[in-house]
C-alpha cells in the first residue's frame, strides 16, 4: 500500500454504519389486524425479524437490542414504537433469521472447557450453618467460531472427563467445513489429531505440543502437523511459534468462558 491517504479513508469507514427505513418497511411495521381469537400482535413479523438481525449482527442482549432498535427510531424520526425485549424472545422462536455467516464458510475452531459447580435448593442452608459438604461439578466443553465469538458446539461431561475425548462429538456438532482447530496443551495428543484430520483433513491443528515433546519416528521424511509444530518452536522459540501459527487466537474462547463464568455466579 503506497496511497497511505486512501488506506486512511477506508479503514475509517469500515466503522460506517449506514440505516434506513423504506416506505415499504415502515408501512409494514406494524402487524395486520386478525380475525381469530386471542389478543391483537403489535409487530409484523418484519419488525421482529429486522429486530433479531441487528442482534445477530452486533451480538447484543435482547435489552440491549431493544434500546438499539429504539434509538435508530429515534434519530431517524419514524412514529413507530420498538418491540420490547419479551416480544422479541418470544416471537422470534417461531421467525428464521440470517446469520452473519454463510453456512459454506469454513470455520476456525476454538476450544477449551470449564468446571461448572452444581448448587442444589440447600445450598442456602449449607451456606448460613457453614456446614461443609462435597461440591457436585461438572464440566462444560465449547467450540467457538474465532470470527463471530459464537459457540456453535457444546458438551457437558462430568468432571472426570478429559478434554482430548470431547473433541470428537465436538465437531460433530459442526455441519460445515473447519478451516482450523486451536487448543491448549491439554489437546496434545494423537487421537485429538486423528479425530480432526478424519472428518477435516485440510483443517489445520495448532496445540502447543507438551515440552517434553519429541518427534515421531517420520519426521525427517514424512513429517507430521504436529512434527511441523516442533521444528517451527525449535526455529523461532515458543513465543514466535504462537504468532507465526496463530495461536493467540485461543484468548477468544477464554474470553468468552470467562463471560459464562460471571453469567453463572451471577
Amino acid at each position: 500500500m503506497t496511497n497511505w491517504a486512501a488506506y486512511d479513508i477506508a479503514l475509517r469507514q469500515r466503522g460506517s454504519l449506514t440505516v434506513w427505513f423504506t416506505e415499504a418497511a415502515i408501512a409494514a411495521w406494524k402487524a395486520e389486524p386478525r380475525c381469530t381469537r386471542g389478543g391483537q400482535p403489535r409487530y409484523s413479523a418484519l419488525a421482529i425479524t429486522t429486530a433479531l438481525t441487528l442482534r445477530a449482527v452486533f451480538r447484543l442482549a435482547l435489552r440491549q437490542t431493544e434500546g438499539l432498535i429504539a434509538s435508530l427510531l429515534r434519530l431517524l424520526g419514524l412514529d413507530l414504537a420498538a418491540p420490547d425485549h419479551s416480544t422479541i424472545s418470544r416471537r422470534g422462536e417461531t421467525l428464521p433469521v440470517s446469520r452473519p455467516r454463510a453456512g459454506s464458510e469454513a470455520v476456525h475452531l476454538l476450544v477449551d472447557s470449564t468446571g461448572l459447580k452444581l448448587c442444589g435448593p440447600g445450598e442456602w442452608l449449607v451456606e448460613k450453618h457453614a456446614a461443609k459438604v462435597r461440591r457436585s461439578w461438572r464440566k462444560l466443553h465449547i467450540g467457538v467460531d474465532a470470527d463471530t465469538g459464537e459457540i456453535i458446539a457444546a458438551e457437558l461431561t462430568g468432571k472426570d472427563v478429559d478434554d482430548g475425548s470431547q473433541v470428537g462429538p465436538l465437531l460433530e456438532q459442526i455441519a460445515g467445513p473447519v478451516a482450523s482447530f486451536t487448543g491448549d496443551g491439554a489437546y496434545d495428543r494423537d487421537d485429538v489429531y486423528r479425530e480432526v484430520c478424519q472428518r477435516h483433513p485440510d483443517a489445520a491443528v495448532i496445540v502447543p505440543p507438551r515440552s517434553s515433546a519429541v518427534p515421531s519416528a517420520t519426521a525427517e521424511i514424512a513429517p507430521t502437523k504436529r512434527d511441523r509444530h516442533l521444528q517451527l518452536i525449535a526455529e523461532r522459540g515458543r513465543m514466535g511459534w504462537q504468532r507465526a501459527s496463530g495461536y493467540n487466537w485461543r484468548a477468544l474462547v477464554e474470553a468468552d468462558i470467562g463471560r459464562y463464568n460471571v453469567l453463572v455466579d451471577t
